[in-house]
Formats: structure tokens, sequence, C-alpha cells
């Protein structure tokens, strides 16, 4: 079969990716034409209720429900600052896809890896290589390419 998938699963984290890669691109078509005539805020607010619904509902199908008392006050901190950040990150971008070409729009927004990695490197003291670099080069190259 391909190569990166092996009999453990252990490259199973390139499937999940590829899926949300998909199902991101879904995601801005979708808006963009479901935000039309409306309000972008409006519209993100009604796209955030249907995510509330979906997230829940799988956590309380498959059962995890009952490790949220056992949510360190460091994780509550940490996932609700990312929830405003994603909050945040989610009232720009459909802002801006509503004004803008979603052609545009999507990949000036992934403008995010690069500002992810350097993140990492300082952060959380990841690795810095050749290939991350050379493919965070190509991503800001691209991106400026989108801009001009």
């Amino acid at each position: 079969m391909f190569s990166i998938f092996n009999r453990k699963g252990k490259n199973m984290w390139v499937v999940y990716a590829l899926l949300s890669a998909f199902f991101a691109a879904l995601t801005s078509i979708l808006a963009k034409i479901g935000i039309e005539n409306v309000d972008s805020n409006l519209g993100t607010a009604i796209r955030t209720i249907v995510i509330l619904f979906i997230t829940f509902g799988i956590v309380f199908a498959t059962g995890t429900a009952y490790q949220i008392p056992n949510i360190t006050a460091k994780s509550w901190t940490f996932l609700i600052l990312s929830g405003c950040a994603t909050g945040l990150s989610w009232l720009f971008y459909f802002k801006a896809l509503q004004i803008g070409d979603a052609s545009k729009v999507v990949p000036v927004d992934k403008f995010s890896v690069v500002i992810t990695m350097i993140m990492a490197f300082v952060f959380l003291k990841e690795a810095v290589t050749w290939q991350v670099i050379g493919g965070g080069a190509l991503i800001t190259l691209g991106t400026l390419l989108m801009i001009w």
C-alpha cells in the first residue's frame, strides 16, 4: 500500500492532517457561499454553534466527558486562551472571506503555518531543520505572491 502507513498506524497523523486540509478547504468554499448577504460575525457565530454541538456530541458519544473534572488549571487556561485565539481567527477569516476572493484569502490565511513554525521554535523548542526552514520559506514566498 502507501509507505506512509504502517501496520501499527504510527503515521496516522498524516491521514488526519490530510482530512483536516480537505475539510478546511470545504469549509472555506461553503462559508464563502453561506456568508453572501450575511454579516460575517453572525456567520461565524452560527458556524461556532454547529461546531459546539458536533464536538460535544462526539465527546458524549465516545464517553470521554468523564475526563472533564480531571483537566488541570494549566490545561483549562491554555485551552481557554486557544479558544479565544480561534474565535478571533475565525472572525477575521470570515470577514476577509466575505470581502475577498476565497482563492486568495485562504492561502494568505495559511501563512499561519509559518507563524506557527516560528512560535514552535521559540516557545516549544522544536527542532529547526532545513526542511522546515525551506518549506516555511516557500510558503512565505507563496503568501507574498498572493498579496501582490
